[in-house]
Order: structure tokens, then sequence, then C-alpha cells
């Protein structure tokens, strides 16, 4: 497995990590998945070189935290690199988010806020440090917190051994700008596929610029770019509302697939790893996050990391993919 240096962390990260959103469950992803199963996975993840474990309060309300702190009981933590993020909150007031299951989640990004949900990750994970602290979401109104307020917050944590590099998600390039105003930001965390390539007009040339690490959730489009889905499939929970799996969208998406499959025969691996290498290929400073569920999808998605794109066979991609907006 490629690694990369990231900040200041004293452990190499591998270029791909699992994100736990799916195996924390509930009605996003249609239900809970077999506990066993799920634990299986994150401790299959070292096997194959995948350090890097992502989760965060959010996914399903802690649930997620608390299968990732029940796989690291029999896990060597020291070679883990343990992700988590703060900001999005349900039991304290903030900025309106969403409903999930009749529960209401907000923004929060307050220092109060952060001291508290700290406390709690840990203590959902079983640890004593976390390697990444990142935030969720941004700071709005009517809750707004600037971001100096926060990096206060960070830094403080830092200092005391509780955290040892930060993190933003979902963040544009001027906020990028205003955390490095007050301090050091060790990786930005942005939705990147072949079919959503926005990270690419501003926010990754600005990460290149810093020497700030990329990681890419969602690159395959929440299993729409893993070549197994029938053409007749119904999209569930979270899926319902995006772009690419409306009904307009689909049939496009799946042509696109198709084309893939000389790829695939020419590199010898499935329509998600090349998907998957696509986006390596675009910065060596940027990481995957892998959403497996079970011990056989992660050794698949591994295999991303092997390809190495021609760089003519990288642009042809993006040209089919970017035909689909037309």
């Amino acid at each position: 497995m490629k690694t990369i240096k990231i900040g200041t962390l004293d452990k190499a990260v591998s270029r791909m990590g699992l994100g736990t959103w799916a195996i924390g469950g509930g009605s996003a992803w249609g239900g809970d998945r077999d506990k066993d199963a799920c634990i299986a996975t994150i401790q299959k993840a070292p096997e194959l070189g995948v350090n890097l474990i992502d989760t965060a309060p959010g996914y399903n309300f802690g649930n997620s935290e608390k299968i990732v702190g029940e796989a690291l009981k029999s896990m060597d933590r020291e070679h883990i690199v343990l992700i988590t993020k703060f900001g999005v909150v349900w039991d304290r007031e903030g900025s309106l988010f969403n409903k999930v299951n009749g529960r209401q989640l907000y923004w929060n990004l307050s220092r109060e806020s952060i001291l508290e949900e700290i406390e709690k990750s840990l203590e959902r994970l079983g640890v004593d440090y976390i390697d990444i602290y990142m935030s969720h979401w941004q700071s709005v109104e009517p809750f707004f917190t600037p971001i100096a307020e926060t990096m206060d917050t960070l830094n403080e944590l830092k200092a005391k051994g509780k955290i040892r590099a930060i993190g933003a998600a979902n963040v544009s390039s001027e906020q990028v700008e205003e955390y490095l105003k007050w301090g050091s930001l060790d990786l930005v965390q942005a939705k990147y596929s072949v079919l959503d390539r926005a990270v690419e007009k501003e926010l990754l040339p600005m990460c290149k610029e810093h020497g700030i690490a990329l990681q890419a959730y969602s690159p395959l489009e929440m299993g729409l770019l893993t070549g197994v889905l029938p053409r007749d499939y119904k999209p569930v929970g979270a899926q319902i509302p995006k772009k690419w799996f409306q009904p307009e969208n689909l049939p496009k998406v799946f042509d696109y697939l198709d084309e893939l499959k000389p790829f695939c025969k020419k590199y010898q691996c499935s329509i998600a790893d090349i998907n998957m290498a696509w986006i390596l290929a675009q910065d060596e400073k940027v990481v995957l996050l892998s959403g497996a569920t079970s011990s056989a999808q992660i050794s698949q998605n591994t295999r991303s990391t092997e390809i190495i794109l021609s760089k003519e066979d990288a642009e042809t991609i993006r040209d089919m993919a970017e035909a689909l907006d037309r």
C-alpha cells in the first residue's frame, strides 16, 4: 500500500482509508448492519495496509464511533491513523442541519461544544487521543463561530495531546485560508469522484500550494460507480436526492460504466478500481475513503491503489465523464 505524510504526524498514512459512515448504519443506509461483520471489516483493513480509519459522531448518532471503538480493542492502536469529527450535534442547540429518524441534527463549532464532543468521542472510541480531529461541516448562522475561535480550541487540544493534527471537511478555499491564519491545517476532506470534480477548480490547487493532503470521500458516488448495480436499480436512503441517482441521469452513468470495460481488461481490474485509481492519479497528496462494509469489499478496493493509469487513459476517462454533463 502506498503511503503519504500528513502534517506532522509521525505515522505514514495509507493512500486509502476506510470510511465508516455506512458501517454506522441507520436510515441513511437502509438500516443497521451486522455488527460482527462491520468489526471484521475494520480489523481486516490493517492487514491490507489500510491504516487510516475515518469515523464521526454524526454517523448514526455515535454508533459508527462505538463500532470502531469495539474493533480497536483488539487492534494495535499505535499503528492506526484515526480520524473523527466535530460540529454535528444532536444534544445541544446549534444551526439547523437535517433530521434523521425524527431526531434533529445541528451545526455547532463553538468552544464549549467542541470540548464536550471530544470527550464523548474519546469515550466511544475507547482511546486517549485522536490522530486527526476534523470539523465535519462549517459554522453558519444563527449559531456562527469564527474559525479563529474554533482553531484556538483545536490548538489547545493539540497542545494537551488529545489530538495530533487538524482537518476540515466541506470547506471552501476561502475557509481554508482562514484556517491557515490561525494554525496548521493538515487535511481537507471533500467530495471528489470522476463524476463530481468541483474540488479541482479552487480547493485542490490550494491544498497543493500549502502542502495539505486532500481526502476524497464518496469516490464511488455511494456505490453507483462500483459497476455492480443493475440498470433497474432504485436508490435508497441518502442516495435518493443525489444528482446521479436521478432517473434522467442513471442511464447515462450506466452507459459510462459500460465504456470503462476496455480499461478494466487492460488493467486487469474492476470498474470500481478504475474509478478510484482515476482519483489517485490526480495528485500524490490525494487519499481515498473507501466506504466498504465487508472484508471482501475492502480487499477488493485496495487493488485500486496498485493501478497506475497512463496519462492518456486518465484524460480519456475524464473526457468520458465530462460528456455526461453535456
